[in-house]
This record gives structure tokens, C-alpha cells and sequence, in this order.
């Protein structure tokens, strides 16, 4: 039986609208590293896995940073906290595996609380030294009111806070310093962000040939989606109509973002 999940509703179809101002993203060799930061265990994977799988066929380095281990997800899970933390961060894993990635780092942070605190602020610019992406991959700061299960507090804090860590803190020398003083980071400058999950997309990723890996990923969240049979139709439905807002030929799949510039 497939567990009822408090936050199943975050995964409803996107709505995007029709625009011309939207850029189809072509292989790019000014990307060698990129740093996909979101809240909780299964986010990348719904939200951006097949644009992950693109990156890492053209041989970009990519990673993830996970604010919490998903530890108050799946609600018919009963366990303790620490249990569901240590399988929700296994499962991360083992997705992340599918698409290409190899490095996962989990933050620790408590599932269902998590706020742009100076803390996480410090531990997301720590990772954005460490990792040096050339773009970071991130949940949107902005509620959206059409779609108000996708906004799960979680995720906003977590676009917030890395919108803050990437400018002004990772880059400032003065930020943290201890960062620099007593861990040896270096401040780096992230040149572009990409913000899944908006309303007004400036970027759209063709995911066609990514959406098995996509769909490989996602079924290993277990916890949360059961046996994913209804994976494959649903990501194929959302994945094309994406694809079609965007202006691509028919029968093409895709991911969306808003490109912000941060150099």
C-alpha cells in the first residue's frame, strides 16, 4: 500500500504559463560544477532530476546539499525520527546514484521547521566554498498562490536561505569568518542561480531523453511513493506539458527555471 503523505500534494502537476521569454538551455562548457540545494529527501528528485541527468551526461560535476533527512515525512512511517532520517537519506543515496551524482550532503536540519536562520545561512555558504559551483539549482523563495501545496514552508526557506548564502555570504570575506579564518574556505562567487518550481520561467531544460533516469530516481524514494506505479504517466504529463508552454516540438519533455544572474 502506498503511504498517504503529508505532503503529497507538494507534487501537483506545474502550471506554467505560455511565453516567449523562455530560452531552451543548450550544452553549456562554461558549466563544469553545479550545486542543487533543497529541503527535504525526493525535492530534487520531482522537481529537477531529469535536468541533473542532462548535466551529468554532458560531464557536469553535480552534487546536492539536502537542509533536512526528510524526518517527519510519510506519515503512515511509524518509527522513530532517526530512523526515518537514516532511510529517507538512504534512499537520497541511492537516487542520486541514477541520475549521476555521487556527492550528497545532508544538513541536519529539522524536517517541518526549517527558516532562513543566520545558521543555515552559514552552513549553506560553507558548502557553496566547498563545492564552488559554477550555478546552483534551488527551490523558490516566492509562495505560490495557484499552487499553494508546492510551497511548503520548508522549500521557502530553504530558496530564501540560499539566495542569502549566495550573495552576500559566500562571497564576503566578512561573512562567517570563521569560514575562512578557522576552516580555510575560501569566498566564492556563484554567477547564476536556476529557481524551480516559479511561475514565470526563463529557462526550460529538454528532459526527453532523461526521463527514465528521472523516473529510476524517484522510485527509489520508497517511503513516499510506494511502488510508483503511477510515476511514469505522471512525470511523462508534466514533463510534456512543460515542454509545450515552453514552445517545443511535441512529444518533448522538459524542466523549467527562473535564471537568475548573481555574478
Amino acid at each position: 500500500m502506498t503511504p498517504k503523505r503529508r505532503k503529497s500534494e507538494d507534487k501537483t502537476a506545474p502550471k506554467q504559463p505560455v511565453t516567449s521569454a523562455i530560452t531552451e538551455y543548450l550544452p553549456d562548457d562554461t558549466i563544469k560544477r553545479a550545486l542543487a540545494i533543497v529541503a527535504h529527501p525526493d525535492d530534487v528528485d520531482f522537481g529537477m532530476a531529469g535536468t541533473v541527468a542532462t548535466l551529468t551526461s554532458q560531464g557536469v560535476d553535480v552534487a546536492y546539499c539536502l537542509v533536512t533527512s526528510g524526518d517527519a515525512g510519510g506519515d503512515e512511517l511509524v518509527m522513530a525520527r532517526e530512523d526515518r532520517a537514516k532511510l529517507r537519506e538512504n534512499e537520497q543515496r541511492a537516487a542520486a546514484a541514477c541520475v549521476g551524482v555521487n556527492e550528497v550532503v545532508f544538513l541536519g536540519y529539522a524536517d517541518g521547521m526549517v527558516e532562513p536562520t543566520l545558521a543555515l545561512r552559514r552552513d549553506l555558504a560553507r558548502v557553496i566554498r566547498t563545492v564552488r559551483p559554477d550555478v546552483v539549482l534551488t527551490q523558490s523563495p516566492e509562495r505560490n498562490y495557484d499552487r499553494i501545496f508546492a510551497s511548503h514552508p520548508d522549500h521557502l526557506a530553504t530558496g530564501e536561505a540560499t539566495l542569502r548564502a549566495v550573495y552576500p555570504d559566500a562571497r564576503n570575506p566578512h561573512a562567517f569568518p570563521a569560514l575562512f579564518n578557522d576552516e580555510g574556505l575560501q569566498p566564492f562567487t556563484v554567477t547564476r542561480v536556476w529557481i524551480v518550481g516559479t511561475s514565470a520561467p526563463s529557462l526550460v531544460v529538454d528532459t526527453t531523453a532523461s526521463i527514465d533516469k528521472k523516473i529510476e530516481a524517484l522510485k527509489c524514494h520508497k517511503s513516499q511513493v510506494g511502488d510508483g506505479a503511477r510515476l511514469d504517466s505522471m512525470l511523462r504529463e508534466w514533463g510534456g506539458m512543460i515542454a509545450k508552454n515552453a514552445g517545443l516540438p511535441k512529444g518533448r519533455l522538459a524542466e523549467a527555471f527562473k535564471v537568475i544572474s548573481t555574478a
